[in-house]
């Protein structure tokens, strides 16, 4: 059936962008009646793809005295998933012995994390059950710098490296961008989080790069 095709290549879609591992999906077609017969290619449209588990459609037959029919698609996705191997309290970091790799139903899980070592090293925001389905809302990336430490302020350009100490006036995790005061001059930078205590600039091209 046209809608099954249109369902299921909308999903393998989402699914190739998730990064889940082995996804497999089960689809069922509700109708209330059949779609009449149409006497040119019938066009399909998704009016709410949102929620696997209950999909909506639409099918246009594009003939002079041409129908539309809805459609409602069921579907159920499992995939090979992150899971908690052991109970987690709130702030733990995660190592590998944290994470096990299980085929769950992540029907209703839009943000399953596929691949374990992209959640080691994260943080968890709450405290977690063993089994639970790990997700990317559920987790934080450390932070490396606090406001008030003392840090490294790094520029590497053209073979050239220059390190200055400076404090940070803001906190962030790696990549997250803070205010830092250079100890010698006191002016304030905007700069990236490239490590523990250690800072690049974030406007200057071909920084590290």
């Amino acid at each position: 059936m046209r809608i099954e095709q249109a369902a299921r290549e909308h999903i393998d879609k989402q699914l190739t962008n998730s990064g889940l591992s082995d996804p497999q999906v089960e689809l069922s077609v509700v109708s209330a009646r059949p779609a009449p017969a149409c006497g040119a290619p019938v066009e399909i449209e998704a009016l709410d793809a949102r929620q696997y588990a209950r999909m909506r459609f639409v099918a246009r037959c594009p003939d002079p005295r041409g129908w539309r029919h809805d459609f409602v698609v069921r579907a159920r996705v499992s995939a090979q998933v992150a899971v908690t191997a052991m109970p987690l309290r709130a702030g733990e970091v995660l190592s590998d012995d944290h994470i096990t790799l299980e085929r769950r139903d992540v029907t209703a899980v839009n943000d399953a994390i596929g691949a374990p070592e992209s959640a080691v090293g994260q943080t968890s925001r709450r405290s977690l059950r063993a089994g639970e389905v790990l997700r990317s809302s559920q987790l934080a990336a450390p932070i490396m710098v606090k406001r008030g430490d003392q840090v490294l302020m790094q520029a590497r350009y053209e073979g050239v490296e220059v390190s200055m100490a400076g404090e940070a006036l803001d906190a962030g995790a790696r990549g997250a961008m803070v205010r830092v005061r250079n100890a010698a001059s006191g002016q304030v930078l905007r700069m990236r989080v490239s490590g523990a205590g250690t800072v690049e600039p974030a406007d200057l091209p071909g920084v590290n790069r």
